[in-house]
C-alpha cells in the first residue's frame, strides 16, 4: 500500500451508507488522515442485493477519503453486518507438551474450540478468546509460561452467510480494493467506542444501524455474546414517511432533523414542514406527531435487544454492571439514550471513537464509531503480526479497473 505498510483503511458497508476512513499507523494510535462517505444503494439490512450499485457507492467513497488522505487505496479492512451473522460459546482441550504452557499450545487450544460443527452454508469469520483453563484454574487471559499440563479454552466464533460474505468480497474485488479481512460490525464499533474498564466491569454495545442493531457484550475484558436484532433507522424512516404520507428521502431528512424517541421530551406547539407526495403542498404538522410515530419503533427496537440481553442471562446475573453504550446514526436520534435508560434500568451513553488522532471533529460521533474501529483493529492486527489478506487482487487489478472506467466514460 501507499506508504509502506503505514496506512490502513476501514470500509464500513452498512446498509444506508458506506463510509471509508483512512488513517496511518505509524505511532502507538491511529492517525486519520481521510474520510469518505456516500449513500448506500445495493444493500438491504446489511446483505448485497445489486452488486453493481454497490460496488459503485464503494467507489464513490473510497475516492472521497483517497482524495482527502493524499493517498491510493488497494486494499482495506471490511465491516459487515446482517441478520444472517450469529455468535456462539465454544470450549477446546488439549494437553501440553511440556512442563509450561507456550504460545503454541494457546494456539492450539484456540484451534480445537474452533473445531465444531459449521453448517456448509455458514462460514466462520472470527474466533475470539475469552479465557483460559490450565488444570483446572480458570480465569487465566494469558496462560503463557504457566506450569501444568491440560490446557482449555474458552472461546466465542462468530459465522455468517457463505453466500453474503461472497457477494460482500466480490463487489469490493470489482470496485478494485482487496480485502485484507472482514470484521463483523459490533466488534469494529467495541474497539473504538469502548474502553478497557468497561470492557473489565461488564458492558453491552448496541450498534443502531440502518437495516440491523447489532450486540456484543463484554465481561473480564473478553466478548460474551453477540446477536443481531433484524432492525434498523431504515425501518423507522419507512413509518414516517407512511405516518406523515411524504416522500421517503424527506422521511430520512425529517427524522435526522427533527425525530425523537421520546414523546415526552417534545412541547405541542413545536411544529415542522411536511413535503406532501407527487406534487401535493407542504403542510405543517406537530412535532409531537413525529415523536408518536417514531417512539413505538424505537420501543419495538430496544425491547428486542433486550430479548437477546435476557436469553443469554446477562441481565439476569447483572453482569452489565458498567451498563450500556450506544453506537450508529439512529443512536444519535434525541431521546434515544433516555428511551434506553427507561427500558433497561442501566446507565446509557451515546459512544463516540477514542483513542485516536488526526481528524478527530470529523470522525467523533456515534456514526463513525464503526469505520473508525476497522482502523483501530487493523492496527492492533499489523501490530500483533496477525494481519492477513483474503483474496489477491491488488494495486494492478485496480488500475484495470480503473481503466475500465474510464473507457466506459469515453464511449
Amino acid at each position: 500500500m501507499a506508504k509502506e505498510n503505514n496506512i490502513v483503511v476501514g470500509l464500513d458497508i452498512g446498509t444506508t451508507k458506506i463510509c471509508c476512513v483512512v488513517a496511518e499507523t505509524g505511532g502507538d494510535r491511529p492517525e486519520i488522515i481521510g474520510l469518505g462517505s456516500h449513500p448506500s444503494r445495493g444493500l438491504r439490512k446489511g446483505v448485497v442485493v445489486n452488486i453493481d450499485a454497490t460496488v459503485d457507492s464503494i467507489k464513490r467513497a473510497v475516492e472521497e477519503a483517497e482524495l482527502m488522505a493524499g493517498v491510493e487505496v488497494d486494499a482495506v479492512y471490511v465491516g459487515m453486518a446482517g441478520a444472517h451473522i450469529s455468535g456462539f460459546n465454544s470450549h477446546g482441550v488439549i494437553a501440553a507438551r511440556g512442563s509450561e504452557v507456550t504460545r503454541q499450545d494457546m494456539e492450539k487450544a484456540v484451534e480445537a474450540a474452533r473445531t465444531v460443527n459449521v453448517p456448509m452454508d455458514r462460514e466462520v469469520i472470527h474466533v475470539l478468546p475469552q479465557e483460559y483453563i490450565v488444570d483446572g484454574q480458570d480465569g487465566i487471559q494469558d496462560p503463557e509460561g504457566i506450569n501444568g499440563v491440560r490446557l482449555e479454552a474458552k472461546a466465542h466464533i462468530i459465522t455468517a452467510s457463505v453466500t453474503s460474505v461472497q457477494n460482500i468480497i466480490r463487489s469490493v474485488n470489482r470496485a478494485g480494493l482487496e480485502v485484507e479481512d472482514l470484521v463483523v460490525e459490533m466488534l469494529a464499533a467495541s474497539e473504538a467506542a469502548l474502553d478497557k474498564d468497561e470492557k473489565e466491569l461488564g458492558v453491552a454495545l448496541v450498534d443502531m444501524g440502518g437495516g440491523t442493531c447489532d450486540i456484543a457484550v463484554y465481561i473480564n475484558g473478553a466478548i460474551r455474546g453477540t446477536a443481531v436484532v433484524p432492525l434498523g433507522g431504515a425501518h423507522i424512516t419507512n413509518d414516517v414517511a407512511i405516518g406523515l404520507r411524504t416522500p421517503n428521502h424527506e422521511a430520512e431528512r425529517i427524522k435526522r432533523q427533527c425525530g425523537c424517541a421520546t414523546a415526552a421530551m417534545v412541547s405541542d406547539d413545536e411544529m415542522l414542514e411536511v413535503p406532501g407526495v407527487g406534487g401535493r403542498e407542504c403542510r405543517m404538522l406537530s412535532r409531537r406527531v413525529l415523536a408518536d410515530i417514531m417512539e413505538p419503533r424505537m420501543t419495538e427496537i430496544f425491547h428486542m435487544v433486550r430479548e437477546e440481553l435476557e436469553r443469554s442471562g446477562f441481565i439476569q446475573r447483572k453482569k452489565i454492571a458498567s451498563g450500556m453504550v450506544l453506537t450508529g446514526g439512529t443512536a444519535l436520534m434525541q431521546g434515544s439514550a433516555e428511551l434506553a435508560e427507561a427500558i433497561f434500568d442501566m446507565p446509557v451513553r451515546l459512544g463516540g471513537p477514542r483513542d485516536i488522532g488526526g481528524l478527530v471533529d470529523m470522525v467523533s460521533g456515534p456514526v463513525y464509531a464503526t469505520p473508525v474501529g476497522l482502523v483501530v483493529y487493523g492496527h492492533k492486527q499489523r501490530k500483533s503480526g496477525l494481519a492477513r489478506r483474503r483474496n489477491g487482487m491488488g494495486a494492478i487489478s485496480k488500475a484495470f479497473e480503473r481503466m475500465k472506467d474510464w473507457a466506459a466514460e469515453l464511449i
